[in-house]
């Protein structure tokens, strides 16, 4: 039905072509990788107030509703839900595939605060990053990724998975034995992180498929935030007590409400850096790319709240070279630049995903490219103003409510890092504009 073209397809998908901004496509993916490290490693840190005594289900079902709130507001001021809601019209196969996506972030952020609760933020961070292993997996079988890849491509990959399993074994080793005293139940701690990276790692399936079938993130988060958030319900209403569970004495208490919201907010920047690098890096480089979350769920873990401060030396040496180790292992697999012959085998994909849902084949592969197609429009509409201000009330409203949580925190770090999320945020949101237009 669409025939392949082969001299289009190797200037559209070189990575040196380069956007509206001059930037090449690669270059502008590594970017939304780093940015979505920076903000993911962030967005976790209001997960302590596990601490506070309320349920794991509690803590992230209003972490989820941050979220939601979130999610709805960022793709109506970019693009206007005109714009959104026309893309997934265009699209409507893939809205099952979005809330299936949500339905597995929503079980894996759950199983996060668990293995936060168990083994503390530092050493479950690097744990579920694991999950960089799992996406890389299935872009392989089912996107063909990595397909035609030369000799040094692929030893950049394999070696960049093996030092994320040494890495993750070396975690698990020092949560066990260096640290046993403060984490009497490592063992299901690292069960639930190891349950995350699968959820996570899994759930980048549906994430590829949406790009590759030219949808745009901030299309595919809106309904994404649907499956999430009506997951995390059922969850909490039939495994955390229902009206009797720790999430109603948890909405009572809505001077910590803000900080869950917050992470809520937090983590969606994140996870729409993220989507963009997915889009434009493929899973098995984007997703680990994003991964060096782990050093910033580090910074935060160990220099704000002080996680490692009573470990002893072997305890940090183990964490710290864990690590280094599972940074240099997603380096090593994100800086696997693609050739042109694994170009071919993702406009490949692309082809099957276009014959399979009758979709326009130079138009995807625009999209996929970052340039804007057809005539969508992107006017705000009278209801784009009112979401953004419920939105942005929602927030003000626990804002005024809120106190700082009970737990020790280093107030310089704190300020260190919010510096950290602040450039990341202004450059990669100026390279995409510059570059896609957020497209």
């Amino acid at each position: 039905m669409f025939a392949r073209r082969e001299g289009h397809v190797n200037t559209a998908e070189d990575t040196g072509r380069t956007g509206q901004g001059g930037l090449s496509l690669h270059g502008m993916g590594v970017v939304c990788g780093l940015a979505a490290g920076v903000w993911l490693g962030a967005a976790e840190a209001p997960t302590k107030l596990v601490n506070a005594g309320f349920s794991p289900f509690a803590i992230s079902l209003c972490m989820v509703a941050g979220v939601f709130t979130a999610r709805w507001t960022f793709p109506t001021l970019l693009k206007g839900t005109s714009y959104v809601f026309a893309d997934l019209r265009a699209k409507k196969h893939l809205i099952v595939w979005a809330i299936l996506a949500g339905g597995l972030w929503a079980v894996a952020n759950t199983l996060t605060v668990f293995a936060i609760r168990d083994v503390g933020l530092a050493t479950a961070f690097p744990l579920w990053n694991t999950n960089s292993l799992i996406g890389l997996l299935w872009g392989r079988v089912l996107f063909r990724e990595l397909e035609g890849a030369g000799a040094r491509n692929i030893a950049k990959v394999v070696s960049g998975a093996v030092l994320i399993v040494i890495a993750a074994i070396m975690l698990g080793f020092s949560t066990i034995n260096g640290n046993a005293a403060a984490a009497p139940h490592a063992a299901q701690g690292l069960l639930a992180a190891g349950g995350a990276s699968l959820m996570w790692g899994t759930m980048y399936v549906p994430y590829r498929k949406a790009y590759l079938s030219g949808m745009n993130p901030l299309s595919f988060v809106t309904a994404f935030t649907v499956g999430e958030l009506l997951t995390m319900f059922v969850l909490t209403w039939t495994l955390d007590g229902g009206r009797h569970g720790s999430v109603v004495q948890l909405l009572h208490s809505q001077h910590l409400l803000f900080w869950l919201f917050l992470g809520g907010f937090v983590w969606v920047i994140g996870d729409l850096f993220q989507q963009f690098a997915a889009k434009y890096l493929g899973i098995g480089r984007g997703i680990p790319l994003s991964n060096t979350n782990q050093l910033w769920g580090l910074a935060w873990g160990a220099l704000v709240f002080g996680e490692l401060v009573t470990a002893d030396y072997h305890h940090k040496l183990l964490v710290v070279a864990g690590s280094v180790l599972m940074i240099l292992g997603a380096l090593f697999i994100s800086t696997a630049v693609a050739s042109s012959r694994e170009h071919l085998s993702n406009n490949a994909a692309l082809e099957r995903e276009c014959n399979r849902y009758g979709l326009d084949y130079l138009e995807v592969l625009r999209a996929q490219s970052g340039e804007e197609f057809g005539s969508r429009t992107e006017k705000r509409r009278w209801w784009d103003v009112v979401i953004v201000l419920l939105a942005t009330g929602v927030f003000v409203w626990l804002g005024v409510r809120a106190v700082v949580p009970p737990i020790a925190m280093n107030l310089q770090w704190l300020l260190a890092l919010g510096v950290v999320l602040a450039v990341s945020l202004v450059g990669g949101g100026y390279v995409l504009w510059r570059n896609t237009r957020f497209s």
